[in-house]
């Protein structure tokens, strides 16, 4: 699969970054701007997805994301994968959210 792909500490600030993590990972830590939308939930919930705008997409690592990036593009959507997904995030230093603490996540 030929899926676009962005290393995390590359990804732009104001870009609209889904999330396709299961729920306990979400909660773990997440960007603070990520929509989270499970990968098994992606296909009934695709519609809540801006239209006309790339969507970068991140898992913990990247092959779930780059799965659902492949995906996106194949019904005409556009879908970047963040190559290394949140552990790359994390060892990039960007902003990392955890909900049950309601703290930064250190990673």
């Amino acid at each position: 699969m030929n899926v676009p792909e962005i290393e995390a500490g590359q990804v732009p600030e104001d870009v609209f970054l889904l999330d396709v993590r299961e729920p306990e990972e979400w909660r773990a830590g997440h960007a603070p701007t990520a929509v989270h939308i499970p990968l098994g939930m992606l296909q009934q919930r695709v519609d809540e997805l801006p239209a006309g705008v790339p969507v970068y997409v991140v898992c913990k690592v990247g092959g779930r994301s780059a799965n659902a990036a492949a995906w996106l593009n194949h019904i005409g959507r556009e879908a970047v994968n963040v190559g290394g997904g949140m552990m790359s995030w994390a060892a990039a230093g960007r902003p990392m959210v955890a909900d049950h603490e309601g703290k930064p996540f250190v990673a």
